[in-house]
């Protein structure tokens, strides 16, 4: 599978989506709807909603109703760039190659653009497109406890309040609920719209948490060797580069094999999760 190819068609497609659901810069207020659609377009490689359709595939499902599903998590994802670029917070200047959205206009603005932002990842998974009602419910359930202050806000305040000395299962545990939690959302999502058994969304979701946990390991190792200094919260800085990429490697191995009983199907979602770990290993 050529994945850039599949990662430019599956941003393609949620972008065309989130253009016309997203509230134009045009409407009132104005400057608070630019600076919604400031970070969000051109968003990053949209691998998040690539997640999503991949799984809905792994699934036996049609990916292009899982659209909104995919349109949702890109959205929680952003707003929680937006919020997490913030003077209070990570204070970053740049992101995706362009002024953050506090710098661009100002901290007020950020805030509520990521208020919006948010706001409208739970109004269009429950309004827009064909999803089945329980298929909607189920989603925005997964994907509120996802952003919630037991997984995602709850990761960024350990990850804000941890000091030069962080412990592996500490780190892990904050890796687990930054990133880790929104790809459990994704790939459940996704596959939901097969109407999936109990026992396929878990083994799914297991696929997600080690899949996402080996993602951030690599995404550390790429900053490292692009000349980014070592965070306090990294597995690079507590285990070091080389014990680190065996864990990432370990952890790979673990989502893959969740994948084995999918079949074909699920050659997708496997590709996107070789090409994630593997961009520094």
């Amino acid at each position: 599978m050529d994945v850039d190819a599949y990662l430019a068609e599956s941003a393609a497609r949620v972008d065309r989506f989130l253009d016309a659901h997203v509230p134009p810069a045009s409407e009132r207020p104005e400057r608070l709807h630019a600076a919604m659609r400031h970070l969000l377009f051109p968003g990053g490689k949209r691998f998040r909603p690539a997640l999503a359709f991949a799984a809905a595939q792994a699934a036996g499902g049609d990916s292009n109703a899982a659209v909104p599903i995919a349109a949702a998590i890109e959205l929680v994802h952003t707003y929680s760039l937006v919020h997490d670029d913030l003077p209070c917070m990570d204070d970053d200047a740049l992101r995706r190659g362009q002024p953050t959205v506090h710098v661009a206009f100002d901290e007020a603005t950020a805030v509520l653009a990521g208020d919006g932002l948010l706001a409208e990842a739970f109004r269009i998974l429950l309004e827009a497109g064909d999803l089945a009602p329980e298929v909607r419910v189920a989603a925005a359930r997964e994907l509120a406890a996802a952003a919630s202050s037991r997984e995602l806000v709850g990761g960024q305040s350990e990850d804000l309040a941890a000091g030069d000395a962080l412990a592996e299962a500490d780190v892990a545990w904050i890796h687990e609920r930054k990133t880790a939690a929104l790809f459990r959302a994704a790939v459940v999502g996704g596959a939901r719209v097969a109407s999936s058994s109990p026992a396929t969304l878990e083994r799914l979701g297991r696929f997600a948490r080690d899949a996402g946990m080996a993602f951030q390991i690599a995404d550390d190792l790429l900053d490292e060797a692009q000349g980014g200094a070592r965070e306090a919260c990294s597995l690079v800085t507590v285990l070091g580069s080389d014990e680190a990429g065996k864990r990432a490697e370990a952890l790979l191995a673990s989502a893959l094999a969740e994948l084995e009983s999918l079949g074909e199907p699920a050659e997708p979602l496997r590709e996107l999760a070789r090409f994630a770990v593997g961009r520094t290993l």
